[in-house]
């Protein structure tokens, strides 16, 4: 497939992450010239300044990776995250509103973030692995109706999880691509063949921290 890499969000999420690593992964998306770096909120400023002459999207994390805090501290996140500079914000949402089927509360976190993001893309994590088929349909019709403009597979941090399963990607595409949004498969993509599957299945963008791998 050609520009594979136009795919890719080069992902480093870990604790324990330090800024060598950081530094790496900036230098390896110039070098490969990916469609972004996924990192911590706590380091979009020095992204920021690694990448500043490339194309490459810093892309960050809101609510991660529980999903659990507080609407107004997911807003308050991503106002910060979009004044350091990112690109576009990946959101976890509350998986207990959507077990509950509080949608109402779950559709409000989501739009407060948005609202927060301005004309900054938001991705909607629905976190699939906890999520049963009609929950993750539900959960892309509430995100549509809050104005996102991503819906996203996992976060993958999931014990015991799959992460982007091709059949959820389908299922997330097939709901929300009428209504303009795309889909972020991420989470246990690890090489060239399933990167390639989750773009056949619908992903307009892969979060991944296997991106060197998958283009060697």
């Amino acid at each position: 497939m050609e520009n594979l890499n136009k795919y890719i969000e080069h992902t480093l999420l870990k604790q324990d992450a330090t800024s060598d690593d950081l530094n790496k992964l900036y230098t390896e998306a110039i070098k490969y010239d990916f469609r972004g770096v996924c990192i911590n909120p706590a380091y979009v400023k020095s992204a920021k300044e690694a990448l500043k002459d490339t194309d490459v999207k810093i892309v960050t994390v809101i609510g991660f990776p529980l999903g659990a805090n507080k609407t107004e501290v997911k807003a308050f996140e991503a106002s910060v995250a979009k004044a350091d500079g990112a690109d576009e914000i990946d959101m976890v949402i509350n998986v207990t509103a959507i077990k509950d089927k509080n949608y109402a509360y779950a559709k409000e976190d989501i739009k407060a973030v948005k609202i927060a993001c301005g004309d900054v893309p938001l991705k909607v994590i629905l976190e699939t692995d906890l999520l049963t088929k009609d929950e993750i349909k539900k959960t892309c019709e509430i995100a549509i109706e809050a104005g996102a403009d991503f819906v996203k597979t996992s976060t993958g941090f999931v014990k015991n999880g799959v992460g982007a399963k091709e059949e959820d990607v389908k299922l997330m595409y097939d709901t929300v691509n009428p209504h303009g949004l795309k889909v972020k498969a991420s989470g246990g993509i690890r090489d060239k063949e399933s990167a390639i599957k989750m773009i056949k299945a619908g992903a307009y963008s892969l979060g991944t921290s296997s991106g060197i791998k998958i283009m060697s």
